[in-house]
């Protein structure tokens, strides 16, 4: 099962989660205007190192400035997580663009789904026509107030995993589950959806004296506990 913690955008930190076992490590590049970050491109380095992958997310869509950053960074994923409820076939260009121009990528692309209870703006189908351009699917919480506005993420809460469940089953493609995902309840998730991953961003950082994550800073024993929890459950189910 693969192991993908966000947002790690400093090297000290990066390696310390792939010494305790993290397989898939992601950074975030914000803005296009300061697109070359050092920090950033020591943690892709250093996963390279290590054997592991490296995941980017780039929070603006200037083709010209994506192109130029994929290929000052190198890494292992693109990863493209904008709001794909309205322009579908927008998305799918960019990413067809990008994997003809970088064919040794691996595109992972997330898919918004809701809270349990709300309406799901998308339906298989529409998730299956990126399937051909798409290495990866990321399954994420969707609300109608993104934090980061126009993209899927860091929300801190779950989705409708029965949903998910539904997605991972019909799908060709691995998946991997996101979406509030933390040590006290990556287990039930796992057993929930039955994914070919987990991720967590918000549930493993540190948090402030109001408990809220403070983004860009993880909690060490939050990511342990979570790796552990993890690799318990594949010890369990391959004994039956």
């Amino acid at each position: 099962m693969i192991i993908q913690i966000y947002e790690i955008q400093d090297p000290k930190e990066a390696e310390e989660l792939i010494r305790m076992g993290v397989d898939h490590i992601g950074s975030v590049v914000l803005e296009k205007e300061s697109w070359k970050q050092e920090n950033i491109k020591t943690v892709v380095n250093i996963c390279k190192e290590a054997g592991k992958k490296s995941s980017l997310i780039f929070l603006f869509q200037d083709m010209e400035v994506i192109k130029k950053a994929i290929e000052y960074y190198q890494p292992d994923i693109i990863h493209f997580c904008e709001d794909i409820t309205a322009e579908t076939e927008k998305h799918i260009e960019r990413q067809i663009v990008v994997k003809e121009l970088f064919p040794e990528l691996i595109l992972m692309r997330s898919i918004p789904v809701p809270q349990k209870g709300s309406v799901w703006k998308l339906g298989i189908e529409d998730i299956k026509e990126f399937e051909p351009y798409t290495d990866l699917f990321l399954i994420d919480t969707y609300i109608d107030n993104e934090p980061v506005k126009g993209y899927i993420g860091i929300t801190g809460k779950t989705c409708d995993w029965d949903l998910a469940k539904e997605i991972v089953k019909s799908l060709i493609k691995p998946v991997i589950l996101g979406g509030g995902l933390n040590p006290s309840n990556v287990y039930k998730a796992i057993k929930t959806v039955n994914p070919h991953g987990v991720d967590s961003c918000t549930g493993t950082n540190e948090t402030d004296k109001e408990g809220r994550p403070i983004r860009f800073k993880k909690d060490l024993n939050k990511v342990k506990n979570f790796i552990e929890i993890c690799r318990r459950y594949e010890r369990e189910k391959s004994k039956g």
